[in-house]
This record gives C-alpha cells, structure tokens and sequence, in this order.
C-alpha cells in the first residue's frame, strides 16, 4: 500500500498497477474500512480497478496528518463486513442493438452465438464507477472476446448499450459518445437519481448478464 499526493486537497492510494482479483480485494477491504471509519473531513472516497482517491478537507487535515492517520487505521488483513450483491441483467443481443457483434465474429474467428454465450455465462465484478454516472466497469472479460476499443469512436452511443473494450465489459446508462464494441442492449436503467449513490450498482458488487429475446427485451420497455 503507497500513499501518494494527487491535489491540495486530494491523495491516492495505490494497491498495485494491474487488474488483477487479489489486488481488487485490498482495494475493496480498505474501501469498506475508510467508510466505517467514518472521519470528519473526509470529503470523497472513489475506489478503482487498483486505487483509491481520498479527497479532504484542508482545514482539517493537511497530507501529512492524513497520510499518518490512513497508515495506521486501515487494516488490510481485517476483513471488513461485505455488503456486495449479484445483480442480474436482462440483455437482448440482436445484431440489431448489438452493433458490433457481426465484427466481432469476423475478427475472433467465433459466431455469434459463441460471442454471446461467452460473454453471457461469466460473471464479473464491479471494479470502478465513473466516466458517466452509474457506468460500471466489469471485469475480467474472457481473453476470445477481448477486443480492443474501436479506431473511431461512435458519436452516440444507444442508452443501455452493454459493450466491451480489452477485458473490460459495461453498460452505458445514458447515451453519449463512446467507442467499446457494442454487443447488446438492456432496458435495466443503472442511472437513478432518486439513489444516493446514482446507480443501484456499487464498486465489488458481481454482474451477470442474462440473454433475453426481442419480445421479452421491448415488454421491459427496451427501445430498438
């Protein structure tokens, strides 16, 4: 664990440089262990796939006194009470939402049926939210569907496009630019603004996607 000044007001805490399951562990104990710690003057707390952001209050702590007090409280070989759910998602994969499936096939040798039933039957866990609220980056995508981003990003991305981009997988809870392999669409909203946290999914949280047909996709209120 390395403490590291990221602003005046901000620090980072490092638990390694690679996505990887035992680090995501570490992040996560110490994640749950900041937040029942509960101290006064701690402004923001944003776990990622290897770090942590602690922003504060600088008339509260200056880095130093902070950095101190982190080193001594948090306890990585204390398990901390886990709170984490499985959330399963609906996600109809017709080429016609899945805007990239049919290149996908081409470029790893698979049908489309293999992309789907191998992106379909894992289950991957909540290692970050950011970019756009509620737009979770899961982890790890099985290394055949493993693509890279697209060389020239779409200008809009359909809401509730579920997409991939390296061994990433996501969800974009709102339509926006985007440039990750689209292979689905889901009318589960991951955008909520009447939640405290905007989303009803949470970093360690695991997802697993269920397959779904056209029908049982536009009953939920999916949109073509």
């Amino acid at each position: 664990m390395k403490i590291k000044v990221a602003s005046v007001d901000s620090l980072i805490i490092y638990f390694g440089d690679k996505i990887d399951k035992d680090i995501a562990k570490k992040v996560k104990n110490a994640y749950l262990c900041i937040k029942k710690l509960n101290l006064d003057g701690i402004i923001e707390i944003v776990p990622s796939y290897t770090s942590i952001l602690i922003t504060y209050d600088i008339f509260t702590y200056d880095y130093e006194t902070i950095k101190i007090k982190l080193e001594e409280l948090i306890n990585l070989d204390e398990t901390q009470e886990d709170n984490s759910k499985l959330i399963t998602i609906d996600v109809y994969y017709g080429t016609e939402v899945g805007l990239d499936l049919q290149s996908m096939s081409e470029k790893t040798g698979l049908s489309i049926e293999q992309i789907i039933k191998i992106h379909s039957e894992k289950t991957y866990d909540v290692y970050a939210i950011g970019f756009l609220p509620g737009f979770g980056y899961l982890a790890s995508v099985d290394d055949r569907i493993a693509l890279p981003r697209l060389s020239t990003p779409r200008k809009s991305i359909p809401k509730g496009s579920v997409a991939i981009a390296n061994t990433q997988t996501a969800v974009y809870p709102q339509a926006s630019p985007g440039g990750w392999n689209i292979v689905g669409r889901t009318a589960f909203e991951f955008f909520d603004k009447k939640l405290e946290t905007l989303s009803p999914i949470s970093v360690g949280d695991r997802v697993k996607f269920n397959p779904i047909s056209k029908e049982q996709f536009l009953k939920q209120g999916g949109v073509l």
